[in-house]
């Protein structure tokens, strides 16, 4: 069950999670560096990422969709792209171990964001929340992210709830000038009382959480 309000448009956000084989990661981010701009010709790429902390061999990408035709047209059209399927895929899809999608909306309380400059790294955080969708943990999870915002330490780039995939899914996107200075932000944080209140009145809606660290890849827009 999951009730509440959305964005108030169709757009979408399309995101690809794949496992590469363990021997095969360098060639893969060559083989994506090399062809993937056959790919971002057809529709819109937020950003590509390889995971550093968190997970191995792991690489996320999110698509952006006007409406669930828009998406199925992108992949008609893929599907007939002789370059594409004959320079990327033909090359790729030896290299992946296995491949997950999710369909997600951005929350109504957040827009995409863009980080100050390039160079920094990626905070991708996973929240299982249990079942009701933004009407019943929305206003205690908004404030739990304001709270660390409000510390100037992060860089909220998305905030992103589940509507195909595990359900009742957030997932959360924050940027960093570093990794260090990512555990100094947390670490202040920690110890402000602020933080510490709207992050104990949200978790009474958690279940679980994980987290990533990320790297841009060469094609991704947020650098």
């Amino acid at each position: 069950l999951a009730t509440g309000p959305r964005q108030n448009n169709g757009i979408f956000y399309e995101i690809r999670t794949y496992d590469i084989k363990p021997s095969k990661m360098k060639e893969f981010i060559e083989v994506v560096n090399k062809y993937f701009h056959l790919r971002t010709s057809h529709s819109e790429l937020v950003g590509f990422w390889s995971a550093e902390l968190g997970a191995m061999n792991k690489v996320v990408h999110v698509w952006k969709y006007d409406n669930f035709a828009h998406r199925t047209a992108v992949r008609h059209a893929l599907a007939n792209d002789k370059d594409w399927q004959g320079k990327f895929i033909s090359s790729a899809l030896p290299l992946i171990e296995k491949q997950h999608n999710e369909v997600a909306y951005l929350v109504p309380w957040c827009q995409l964001g863009k980080p100050p400059k390039e160079g920094g790294v990626y905070e991708w955080v996973t929240f299982q929340m249990k079942p009701g969708g933004p009407a019943l943990w929305g206003e205690s999870f908004r404030a739990a992210v304001n709270a660390h915002i409000n510390t100037g330490y992060t860089k909220l780039i998305g905030v992103f709830h589940t509507e195909y995939g595990l359900l009742n899914t957030v997932h959360v996107i924050w940027w960093n000038e570093s990794p260090d200075h990512r555990a100094a932000g947390r670490h202040s944080a920690h110890e402000d009382a602020r933080v510490v209140a709207a992050v104990r009145d949200s978790v009474r809606f958690l279940e679980s959480q994980q987290n990533m660290l990320l790297l841009p890849l060469q094609c991704s827009p947020l650098k």
